[in-house]
């Protein structure tokens, strides 16, 4: 099973330049890192794929958001995908048993669901109301996602508005590790604001 560290940290392109935010992120002490770049055509993200595992630390985890071909080509760590992208089946054909696939859901049916399928770990959200995506689906909360933690076996991701004095009510519900965007990459020192982060999350 898959070791999720408690910070999922996501470098995404509306905070500025992924590259510029994952070197960030990791020198603040994040050890797994999203790339995440919504608008980007795939020879672009591709390069700031290609930019950030030039640089990311030995024990780091770099996925891509969305694109299988690009953590392919790229040779990331692993990819992320949501309910509309590649099949997870499909995905885990071209990317092999030792690539990460994660999966984004937002129901108790779709977790369910998620939980059979050849990924290594669940993504559950909006946990509370976001403004990072303007097609968010509904708000799970936290019962609701105390629910899916019971309910299924790979770990689950926290996404969706969770800020810093949410991180122990989150981890208590039974998630394994908390996604976080715009509470690190709004801040002055992303670094630092990273490193507060996990210290914290470490010791909830």
């Amino acid at each position: 099973m898959i070791q999720l560290p408690r910070l999922y940290a996501i470098a995404d392109a509306s905070f500025g330049n992924p590259v510029h935010l994952a070197r960030s992120l990791f020198e603040g002490g994040a050890r797994l890192v999203q790339v995440r770049n919504k608008v980007a055509g795939a020879g672009e993200l591709f390069g700031q794929v290609k930019q950030v595992l030039s640089f990311a630390p030995p024990d780091a985890t770099v996925l891509v958001n969305d694109r299988v071909d690009v953590a392919l080509l790229s040779g990331a760590h692993g990819v992320h995908l949501g309910q509309d992208d590649l099949p997870a089946v499909y995905a885990r054909r071209i990317l092999g048993t030792h690539t990460q696939i994660g999966f984004s859901t937002h129901t108790l049916d779709q977790a369910l669901k998620a939980d059979l399928l050849a990924i290594d770990y669940i993504a559950v959200g909006p946990i509370f109301p976001t403004q990072t995506k303007t097609d968010a689906s509904a708000v799970v909360g936290l019962e609701r996602l105390q629910q899916i933690c019971g309910r299924i076996q790979k770990p689950v991701v926290a996404i969706g508005g969770i800020t810093f004095d949410r991180v122990p009510d989150v981890l208590a519900a039974g998630a394994r590790s908390v996604a976080v965007i715009s509470a690190l990459l709004k801040t002055d020192d992303i670094a630092a604001e990273t490193r507060r982060w996990i210290d914290y999350a470490g010791s909830v």
